[in-house]
């Protein structure tokens, strides 16, 4: 069954950029998802995880 797959996708031109487009896409998504989480803003984070023990009503949340 590999068989099968492995030579269509060897008769294929240009298929060679599909790997390679797929994991530099995977490894700037991580990167700036770390950089965002680690330069987000200190103080909304406290309130956003502060945010389920809060009594106040559902409106605090949209006033963020």
């Amino acid at each position: 069954m590999l068989k099968f797959f492995k030579h269509n996708m060897e008769t294929i031109s240009g298929i060679e950029i599909y790997p390679i487009l797929s994991l530099l896409i995977f490894f700037f998504f991580f990167v700036g998802l770390y950089f965002w989480v680690f330069t987000y803003n200190k103080e909304k984070m406290e309130q956003l995880s502060d945010l389920p023990f809060s009594e106040g009503t559902s409106d605090e949340f949209l006033n963020l």
